[in-house]
């Protein structure tokens, strides 16, 4: 599953059934629609897909096509942050989600989930 589609399946954990998924789209589809692009940072070991809020992310649509890079690795880049919303990629089909932000709009961020290392 690409980062995309996981992030979206790691949103809908928020709902504990799809009438309380509807009555949010209801309640919030006056609240604003909240469009962004993720920046990615290839790092040493592997990328981070940085997102709106994150203190990496940078507002510069340069970014958007071209990619952010340094010679630290994740675990270093993780451990210097606080302020996170981003997708750590391990490899293809491995990925974190870190979030320590606010949404804008009400919307629902999903929960950060931290992959076992046991599976890295």
């Amino acid at each position: 599953m690409a980062p995309p589609q996981f992030y979206e399946i790691r949103r809908l954990e928020n709902f504990a059934s799809l009438s309380d998924l509807h009555k949010f789209c209801l309640d919030h589809v006056l609240e604003g629609v909240e469009r962004w692009m993720p920046i990615l940072l290839l790092t040493a070991d592997g990328q981070i897909s940085l997102l709106p809020g994150d203190e990496l992310y940078l507002e510069d649509s340069n970014f958007l096509e071209n990619l952010l890079s340094t010679e630290k690795k994740t675990e270093e880049i993780m451990k210097e942050g606080k302020k996170f919303h981003r997708v750590v990629i391990y490899s293809r089909h491995v990925y974190s989600i870190h979030v320590t932000v606010q949404s804008k709009y009400k919307h629902v961020y999903p929960k950060t989930y931290v992959i076992n290392k046991s599976h890295l």
